[in-house]
């Protein structure tokens, strides 16, 4: 059997646009004299579809779109994601073969945590179906399916007799995962002694990023054929069902398990699809793809994560503010790398506490960049609002107030140009900051899109020196990387004076905000001082967070959907320790 994966990037809510790109999928897998053809969970409707969902001329347009599309399938069998529609509504993968709809399989095992609300939207599949095509037998489940060794998958291969497993999957990106999951898919594999085929979405949707990364394994666990990361690829793959037998023949776990084991899923039954056209050609020689590393990978999510907002919201242009600083140089070039540098105006606005450094580094970065290059002073601006505001503030000393002037002076200035002339305002704050509020609401944090919310300062520093590593030519200027962070609203600020050094700071947060490590075992790590300082900065800035702009997810738990906080909230986790009394 000739397997073809088509790693497609869907668009939510772009149902004829998705549908094209299956058609095209379709066609090219025929042209290669492809059996089977598999596309992506939520092909034709985009993942997640969220509210969507409970319109039904949406789900009517997506179940149109499925039969206009059987018609593509003469000569060839499809898998396909879809929205089904019966007594409600499902996640499901509509099997097409020769020009019809065969049969619709349902997602039996719904995600409710973290960024998935599957519960909110769908009912479960209560059966699994296996297919007979041509001399082999393959089962179709649809990503978190495959996640469970008990899943619907163990009883297409030990009561359908499955050597070939199918898994369409929107399995989103973050640092980590790709292994994580592949080692799980791998034992999949090996533990049902059968062929396993993953197809994963593609590309960029609000915050999250799909990765790719499409993988098939041999009944032994092996990775045969890898698709590529982070981009829309196909993968064809020549399958011989008799290494399939060959393996279960020496795998006594299998005789065990057909014995002993009742199918937390039951099989409905087999269905076979008659025979089409065969196709006679010699094995396709198998192509070789090499994972990227740690930063690479990571970069290459923010990279795609931005493109696809902006490209799919149909902006034309971005605009940044440039500081001078590292985060905002790392925003640039991840924009340049995303957009080209033809589509990114970087804007610096000095005040009258900003250093000569700041404004050179800046335009430095920018001639190397390549990017379009604006220099707005605000000092006259800033003046004007002291002076406004001289008389409510007669009496007071010169604090954070005023500093934080000089931020929104600036954000008004970008939403001044995003206004005039339709351009997506990148923010450029990085997570380490807003997990404690160290950012100006409505200043720094104003935008439509903010590429580094979910990556902590440390690794900021990580990623500037792998892409300045990899450029040919100047790129981050090594004066931005060396030089002490600070927000520049005061003489002489440095962000040590508000806040633990990053080494420190980023490391509490990990714990705190993603691990969800008890604060005393962090005080016991950290020393109680530093921690209780970050613990209260973190909780009292949720209102903060929320009315932050959307931004890549790269971490297990990002701000967000991920973690979900109260802003009303008076529990205050160090003054009850776990198993201890309160108030110590």
């Amino acid at each position: 059997m000739r397997l073809f994966l088509c790693q497609m990037n869907a668009t939510v809510g772009d149902i004829d646009g998705n549908a094209r790109k299956v058609r095209d999928g379709i066609e090219h897998a025929k042209r290669l004299g492809a059996d089977l053809a598999v596309f992506p969970e939520g092909a034709l409707v985009g993942y997640p579809a969220e509210d969507l969902l409970f319109k039904p001329s949406f789900v009517a347009q997506n179940l149109q779109a499925l039969e206009d599309l059987a018609e593509a399938t003469r000569g060839i069998t499809a898998v396909v994601g879809f929205v089904h529609r019966d007594d409600d509504l499902y996640n499901a993968a509509a099997v097409l073969h020769n020009g019809e709809v065969r049969a619709v399989v349902k997602k039996c095992i719904l995600p409710n945590y973290g960024v998935f609300d599957e519960h909110r939207y769908f009912q479960r599949g209560d059966h699994t179906v296996v297919f007979r095509l041509d001399g082999c037998v393959f089962g179709v489940t649809i990503c978190e399916d495959i996640w469970y060794p008990a899943g619907p998958a163990r009883t297409q291969a030990l009561a359908g007799g499955a050597q070939l497993l199918v898994n369409i999957s929107a399995s989103p990106y973050h640092a980590g995962k790709v292994e994580y999951r592949e080692t799980m898919l791998s034992t999949r594999a090996s533990d049902n002694a059968a062929v396993l085929a993953f197809c994963n979405l593609v590309g960029g949707q609000d915050e999250l990023v799909f990765d790719g990364n499409s993988l098939v394994f041999s009944p032994r666990g092996q990775p045969i054929a890898r698709g590529l990361p982070f981009e829309e690829d196909y993968l064809v793959v020549d399958l011989d069902p008799a290494e399939v037998l060959h393996q279960r023949l020496r795998d006594p776990r299998r005789r065990v398990a057909v014995r002993r084991e009742t199918p937390a899923v039951p099989l409905a039954g087999v269905l076979d699809l008659p025979p089409v056209a065969h196709r006679d050609g010699p094995p396709l020689p198998r192509r070789t793809v090499e994972p990227p590393g740690p930063e690479e990978e990571v970069y290459r999510a923010l990279v795609l994560g931005c493109r696809d907002y902006v490209e799919k919201n149909g902006f034309s242009r971005v605009v940044l503010g440039l500081s001078g600083g590292i985060d905002s140089a790392l925003t640039a070039s991840i924009a340049v790398d995303a957009l080209g540098a033809d589509r990114v105006t970087g804007v610096t606005m000095p005040s009258p506490h900003s250093s000569r450094g700041s404004v050179e580094d800046s335009r430095a970065l920018a001639e190397n960049l390549g990017i379009a290059f604006l220099e707005i002073p605000i000092g006259r601006v800033y003046e004007g609002f002291l002076e406004t505001l001289a008389e409510p503030f007669a009496g007071r000393d010169p604090d954070v107030a005023e500093e934080n002037i000089q931020a929104r002076i600036r954000g008004t200035l970008l939403m001044a140009l995003s206004n005039k002339f339709g351009w997506l305002v990148l923010s450029t704050g990085n997570k380490s900051e807003t997990s404690v509020g160290y950012c100006t609401l409505y200043g720094d944090m104003a935008g439509g899109f903010a590429v580094l919310k979910d990556v902590t300062k440390t690794w900021v520093y990580r990623l500037a020196r792998w892409r300045n590593a990899e450029a040919r030519r100047p790129w981050i200027p090594e004066e931005i990387l060396v030089k002490e962070p600070s927000a520049e609203l005061r003489p002489g600020q440095k962000d040590t004076d508000t806040l633990p050094p990053y080494d420190l700071l980023d490391p509490i947060l990990q714990g705190y905000v993603e691990d969800d490590r008890p604060v005393e075992g962090l005080e016991a790590e950290f020393g109680p001082e530093v921690v209780r300082q970050v613990v209260a900065m973190v909780d009292r800035n949720e209102y903060k967070r929320r009315q932050a702009p959307p931004g890549v997810k790269i971490t297990p738990r990002a701000f967000g959907k991920d973690r979900r906080f109260p802003i009303t909230n008076g529990f205050r986790p160090w003054s009850h320790p776990a198993g201890g009394k309160a108030g110590r």
